[in-house]
């Protein structure tokens, strides 16, 4: 149960810093305005979640791992990490998280003098306009695959240091400056999942993609540590 608890901690936080930094920080609007200095938002948000990943790693690493991703987690049940037990624990874990964050996040916006359409402002969930669908999965699969390979990569035997969580967190970051634009960068079911609950609409149309494919990119990147291809 404290792998459990920890997991929950871990993505509520996640989506309360990262969309806290979209919504509260009003960095939403920017990204969506077409003005030549739009694309600066991209990377406040970008280390708002690369950072958190890194905070978490650290505070909860030692617990659970820190996956707070189920992404993640399948790619850790694929290369062998962890028992077929505890999957079903971790991702319900994270689900619930993520929803907590969103709703504290939620109920904080609507404190705003004037009120919060969260309809109309989001709640920084991620889907595409600007992209094709096609184009939004290619970017969530080769963002979630690179993050996880990253991951699996550092917490290895072989590859694990004092830095490992840092590693993690800025990797998450500087894909974000690539792929925002595209689908918001999701590359985790359970953060697109919970803001999306809550905004409705167009975001919870479009939250399949964003609970398949990060899932089937975490697994492709299991898939080959499992083999040995990427394992030292």
């Amino acid at each position: 149960m404290k792998k459990y608890l920890a997991e929950f901690i871990g993505s509520a936080a996640l989506v309360i810093i990262g969309c806290g930094a979209i919504t509260l920080g009003g960095l939403g609007g920017a990204l969506g305005s077409g003005q030549p200095l739009a694309s600066l938002a991209i990377l406040p948000i970008g280390l708002a979640f690369g950072l958190a990943v890194t905070a978490m790693a650290y505070g909860i690493g030692p617990v659970s791992g820190c996956h707070i991703n189920p992404a993640v987690t399948v790619g850790a049940w694929v290369a062998g990490r962890m028992p077929t037990s505890e999957v079903p624990g971790y991702i319900i874990a994270q689900f619930l998280g993520a929803i907590v964050g969103a709703a504290i996040l939620y109920v904080t916006l609507t404190g705003k003098t004037g009120g919060y359409d969260v309809a109309t402002a989001g709640l920084g969930q991620t889907g595409w306009s600007g992209y094709s669908m096609t184009s939004a999965i290619i970017a969530e699969f080769v963002a979630t695959f690179l993050f996880v390979v990253v991951i699996l990569g550092a917490t290895s035997k072989a590859g694990a240091t004092p830095v490992a969580g840092l590693a993690i967190g800025l990797t998450l970051a500087i894909l974000h400056l690539a792929f925002v634009p595209v689908s918001g960068n999701s590359l985790n079911p359970s953060r697109s999942f919970g803001p999306a609950l809550f905004v409705g609409g167009t975001a919870f149309a479009q939250v399949w993609m964003f609970l398949i494919v990060p899932t089937l990119a975490g697994a492709v990147a299991g898939a080959l540590f499992k083999s040995k291809t990427l394992e030292a």
